[in-house]
């Protein structure tokens, strides 16, 4: 599934191709990948409207509609991708959307195995509706200061890992980066949050930031389906130290990874350089 770093990057391309234009024409393939509203009003709402700018939120691409309190979001779920084409360019195999913009170019969702999901709405709207989920603060930015981490992990009393999995503790981590943030601040996944030194939990902190924001200046990890906005694949995977690595030596000390599930996850760990 695309994480922070990779759901950023199709954000910051999509970003001055979307910003400014109007959706002229919108026609949805798979009506089940619509959340909220109702697929005919989630089409009418979206007929006309001209999109403000592209942010993201967590692991959601946010389009907020000019003159409305409205967003138009996506969540690529595992295998989504979200581009913008030439009109006469051929669909790809697994389209579902397709809105054509007043320039002429379409803007197009395909997803292989149907995970995505879209809502239109306002944030209110939508959290009533219980379509949008809590989210904790954003990772990297200015919006979450070590002293804040120190305070909301403090609080947890949970495995590392089951902690940076939570979307409502942090937003935006999955599997790769949690695996890869844990053995950056060299701690096992399997440790628990309350028991953690002040240390430690400063090492986290900056671990989290430094993994992301280096998968970010590499254009995300594609280790899976996962290409930009230009259908470009990131270069990220190839700076991995333990994640789908379990069983081969690790990078730093040759020992080999040790592989377990947590959370429901599998997890990779380097027992010697992680304590």
């Amino acid at each position: 599934m695309p994480e922070l770093p990779e759901v950023e990057t199709v954000v910051s391309d999509l970003r001055p191709q979307l910003a400014g234009r109007r959706f002229e024409t919108v026609s949805l393939l798979l009506p089940r990948l619509v959340r909220y509203p109702e697929p005919a009003a989630f089409v009418a709402g979206l007929m006309g409207a001209r999109v403000e700018t592209v942010s993201r939120r967590g692991k959601y691409i946010l389009a907020p509609l000019a003159g409305s309190a409205k967003r138009f979001v996506v969540h690529l779920g595992m295998t989504g991708h979200l581009r913008v084409w030439g009109r006469d360019e051929p669909l790809a195999r697994h389209t579902h959307l397709r809105i054509t913009l007043d320039d002429g170019r379409e803007l197009r969702y395909d997803d292989q195995r149907q995970f995505g999901r879209f809502l239109l709405g306002a944030e209110d709207e939508l959290r009533t509706a219980r379509v949008f989920p809590r989210l904790g603060p954003e990772p990297i930015g200015d919006s979450l200061t070590e002293g804040d981490f120190q305070a909301l992990i403090r609080r947890r009393r949970r495995p590392v890992k089951s902690a940076l999995l939570d979307q409502s503790f942090l937003a935006g981590l999955g599997n790769i980066y949690s695996d890869e943030a844990c053995f950056a601040a060299g701690l096992r996944p399997t440790r628990m949050t309350h028991r953690l030194a002040v240390r430690e939990r400063q090492a986290l902190f900056g671990a989290i930031g430094a993994v992301l924001r280096a998968s970010i200046a590499h254009r995300g990890s594609s280790v899976a389906s996962y290409v930009d906005a230009f259908g470009v694949a990131g270069r990220n995977q190839e700076t991995l130290q333990v994640y789908g690595r379990g069983g081969r030596p690790c990078l730093r000390c040759g020992t080999p990874l040790k592989r377990l599930r947590l959370a429901g996850r599998t997890t990779v760990y380097c027992p010697q350089c992680q304590r």
